[in-house]
């Protein structure tokens, strides 16, 4: 009982940590949004009455037929699976277990499926036209109206500081801004029909949509993705929330007056987003979090530029396309990306059509070539989603994506000065490593850290991030080990592993097409003793020399140097190490009498891990025989 007790008492003193802490980088005032524009002129080019829809009426069957094309077929036959669906209850206890394992899934993964029925029965409906969905759209519209909130227990937590929801439930994040707009959209195309069954239907979507999305969005300045703290540190969550909340605005708003007053605030909203984030363009979530980020930038901007009728454009600010670019950037190949943080090693390749928009609003024959280049691996059209609004873009630009015909060379070299990635490939190696800070978002401890690939596949690896539990999220972070700086391509100095914080970052650090090197010794805490510590890399074709220049104050415990590899190492002779990926071999060497060489297996327990790199992994230890005060070590890895 009194070990439970400590755990709530560890989970309430979490509250927010993961976004009040203080901002890792400068506010620095771009406004490329909200300066480009008066609040009073913003009024005037505001398209009212819902006249910036570019889809067909629901009843014009002939323009959904040449907007679904012969993917008709396929939305109706997705569809026919909900006809007969069970919705799901959520139980109070369901959200409670938040705050008694920390298990977020138990919550999440029946109220995911309810939500993935409404937005497969919307899309068969406005595909086939004959009525045949609407019964059962309508029992999962007002499903979700009956239940108290629509957020997530994780993000109720977050928020409100609790995670069970209360009545008259105002908590705006996520999943609740996805249902929120996948619903305005339900009432936008069919209130007319519901209203034909019953007129309570469409009246009451339409009050629940007031009450949970847009009163609380004017009114409420304390949740924290909204900027208004200027000490938060803002994430993928500003801009995701801050489009469905402009997309349900402008599909359910007739007062003009209230309308002005939304979109104002979300400019505001998104401006201070991009006024914090680092102006190169680097997503410090790393590409898994490219969609919700970057992409949701997208979102938001191409809603904006619908609503004034064209009059704010920022898709040709520089901060933009750098954003947009990253997600090609940061592609390795056969597969894989560079997943620095809680990003996976493994391409999401969910919507290469999104990719191609993005890359068509920005002139950017980077993005379109790319997402041209492996649409084949994808859908042409994602499976429909909360996020409706781009399910029916991707519709609207599927003809047009398929008959697109470009291809792209990848970056040799590529540089984020202010984000601090580094990524170049040389003959057959691909070599990614950073600087930065760590209280980045979705930190971890990781500052110089490094990955190597050969051949396209991951030979040095950063193991990535595991199935989200509330402990993920909370002041026990990094007790997780995947977390921690041992658990990545880094020293341990004087037995000392690196700080998370704001205060912990790399210096001087530099970067050129071949080299990149950081003096890593501020993000370790004082009792490492370290007063510098400079981690270089070195490539030229298919070697890449790793060195570690050293000063300490103090010697207290020899100096483990740490790599992590996908496949076992063999230990080959003293000063070499050897391993085979993909059926290259790459080797280690070292000097062998300075360091002695150990291995140990890493069993994958974690589902999320297993996805990625199987059963297990493989961290070598490289530990100093003749532990110094100052030095210069080298280890060179080179591909075969």
């Amino acid at each position: 009982m009194k070990n439970r007790f400590i755990y709530l008492l560890s989970v309430l003193a979490s509250l927010c940590i993961a976004v009040e802490a203080s901002a890792s980088h400068d506010i620095v005032e771009r406004n490329y949004i909200t300066g480009s524009i008066t609040c009073d002129q913003l009024k005037d080019c505001l398209v009212q009455g819902r006249a910036w829809v570019p889809y067909p009426a629901y009843t014009d069957r002939d323009g959904w037929d040449r907007l679904m094309g012969d993917r008709k077929a396929a939305i109706i036959s997705l569809g026919e699976e909900y006809l007969d669906y069970e919705w799901k209850v959520l139980k109070m206890t369901d959200y409670l277990e938040l705050d008694i394992s920390g298990n977020r899934t138990i919550m999440q993964d029946p109220y995911g499926a309810n939500n993935r029925a409404i937005a497969a029965l919307l899309a068969a409906e406005l595909a086939e036209g004959r009525g045949r969905f609407i019964p059962q759209l309508i029992n999962g519209a007002i499903h979700s109206c009956e239940m108290t909130s629509w957020a997530l227990s994780a993000h109720i937590k977050s928020i409100e500081k609790r995670c069970v929801p209360c009545k008259g439930d105002t908590t705006l994040e996520l999943t609740q801004g996805d249902l929120s707009q996948c619903l305005s959209w339900v009432y936008y195309f069919l209130h007319e029909e519901f209203d034909r069954i019953h007129p309570e239907f469409s009246r009451r979507i339409r009050e629940e949509l007031t009450a949970r999305e847009l009163d609380p969005f004017l009114e409420r300045t304390d949740i924290w993705w909204m900027g208004y703290n200027p000490l938060t540190v803002l994430n993928n969550w500003t801009p995701w929330c801050s489009a469905n909340a402009l997309i349900c605005f402008m599909l359910m708003e007739d007062d003009p007056d209230r309308l002005a007053q939304a979109v104002w605030k979300s400019m505001k909203i998104v401006d201070a987003y991009l006024n914090r984030i680092q102006g190169d363009g680097g997503i410090e979530e790393g590409p898994s979090y490219w969609w919700h980020s970057s992409g949701m930038v997208y979102e938001y901007l191409t809603a904006l530029k619908a609503v004034t009728g064209g009059r704010i454009d920022a898709f040709g600010v520089d901060q933009i396309r750098g954003m947009g670019e990253y997600i090609v950037k940061s592609y390795v190949g056969g597969g894989w990306v560079v997943n620095f943080a809680d990003a996976s090693a493994q391409r999401d390749g969910r919507d290469f059509n999104l990719i191609y928009r993005f890359g068509n609003a920005l002139g950017s024959s980077l993005m379109e070539g790319y997402a041209v280049t492996f649409r084949d691996t994808a859908p042409d059209v994602p499976r429909p989603g909360l996020f409706f609004s781009s399910y029916l873009e991707a519709l609207a630009c599927a003809d047009e994506f398929a008959r697109a015909g470009s291809s792209y060379e990848p970056s040799a070299y590529t540089w984020y000065p202010e984000t601090q990635f580094h990524y170049m490939s040389s003959g057959d190696v691909f070599l990614a490593a950073k600087g930065g800070n760590n209280n980045e978002s979705h930190n971890h401890n990781d500052v110089g850290t490094f990955s190597l690939y050969v051949g396209g596949t991951p030979v040095l690896i950063d193991v990535g991030v595991g199935v989200y539990t509330y402990k993920t999220f909370s002041p026990r972070r990094y007790e997780i080990w995947n977390m921690q700086s041992g658990w990545h391509n880094l020293p341990v100095i004087n037995g000392v592993e690196q700080r998370n914080g704001d205060d912990f970052k790399a210096a001087d650090v530099k970067s050129s097409p071949g080299a990149f090197s950081a003096d890593i010794a501020g993000a370790y805490p004082q009792e490492a003793a370290v007063k510098r510590w400079v981690r270089s890399y070195v490539q030229k074709g298919n070697s890449v020399t790793v060195g570690d220049r050293f000063e300490l104050t103090e010697l207290k415990e020899a100096a483990r140097i740490n790599f992590l590899l996908w496949h076992e190492p063999e230990l080959a002779s003293p000063g070499l190490v050897s391993v085979v990926s993909d059926g290259r071999r790459v080797s280690l060497k070292y000097d062998a009498a300075a360091f002695e060489a150990t291995k140990e297996k890493v069993v994958l327990d974690d589902q999320r891990l297993r996805q990625v790199w199987g059963p297990e992994i493989w961290r070598l230890t490289l530990t100093a025989s003749k532990p110094a005060l100052r030095g210069n070590y080298k280890y060179v890895i080179s591909a075969e």
